[in-house]
């Protein structure tokens, strides 16, 4: 519990419910959400605290109208050598999010950079506005991205765009994310935060298993040979015809009602 003398503007990440729905606000204005251990702690301590309830189904995390994250803070970094950073272990702060259970919408507006980029893109997918300007400009500051910003840009957008993103530092402004593919869906200015409660409302009311199941099969399909990730996607087709919300789905959808899953 928060003492009393620390108020929410001192938090450097907020957390909220509505409904089914949990949402993550990043919130550090003053540095651009620049992302501390601090901050990074407390990101990773929401996405624990959601998860372990089970009433929200659905996770979206965001920044405010002008920046989603501008990247790492880099006095964290500056005057570190590679083994102190070892020792810092910053994926263990990314786990929670990159391995959330739940479906996780980021609804970026402004600058997401850098760690900030990498934070949107370890999300199931991103909802951007044409505000939104999506880089990796770690080269600039004499190192790499860290945190899947390689891997998972190019595996959105190609070899030749991601080349030219990593090498260049240059962004992609939210409608060019949106042609590529590096966001799902562009919105009218301002209105990013609405339309990805929206559809994490969609998400958190389908039938829990078979989200889950979904998603492990876009994420570790996408790797795979195709034949490898056919099975794949059988296999976890075939074990959810032994769950009751399979059942209660198809009886809805016959009786013209609409289903109550239960997530079993």
């Amino acid at each position: 519990m928060n003492s009393p003398a620390q108020s929410e503007s001192d938090l450097p990440v907020l957390v909220e419910r509505e409904g089914a729905v949990g949402v993550v606000v990043l919130n550090r204005p003053e540095k651009r959400n620049a992302l501390d251990l601090s901050m990074r702690q407390a990101i990773a301590d929401a996405f624990l605290e959601l998860e372990g309830d089970p009433d929200v189904r659905a996770i979206v995390i965001t920044g405010s109208a002008t920046v989603f994250a501008a990247g790492a803070d880099l006095n964290l970094l500056v005057d570190k050598g590679a083994q102190q950073v070892a020792e810092i272990d910053l994926g263990r702060y990314w786990a929670p999010v990159a391995n959330c259970s739940r479906p996780v919408i980021a609804a970026v507006s402004g600058f997401a950079l850098g760690a900030g980029c990498e934070l949107a893109m370890m999300c199931d997918f991103i909802v951007a506005d044409p505000t939104a300007r999506l880089g990796q400009p770690e080269l600039g500051v004499g190192i790499m991205p860290g945190a899947g910003g390689t891997q998972r840009l190019v595996r959105s957008v190609g070899k030749q765009v991601a080349g030219r993103m990593l090498m260049t530092g240059e962004a992609l402004t939210g409608e060019r994310a949106y042609q590529l593919g590096l966001v799902a869906e562009l919105t009218a200015e301002g209105a990013t935060l609405p339309r990805a409660m929206e559809l994490a409302r969609k998400a958190a009311r389908m039938p829990p298993k078979a989200v889950a199941a979904t998603r492990r099969v876009l994420r570790q399909g996408a790797d795979l040979p195709l034949d490898t990730a056919l099975s794949l996607e059988n296999r976890e087709f075939l074990l959810l015809f032994d769950t009751e919300d399979k059942t209660e789905g198809m009886r809805a959808f016959l009786e013209k009602r609409k289903p109550e899953f239960k997530g079993r």
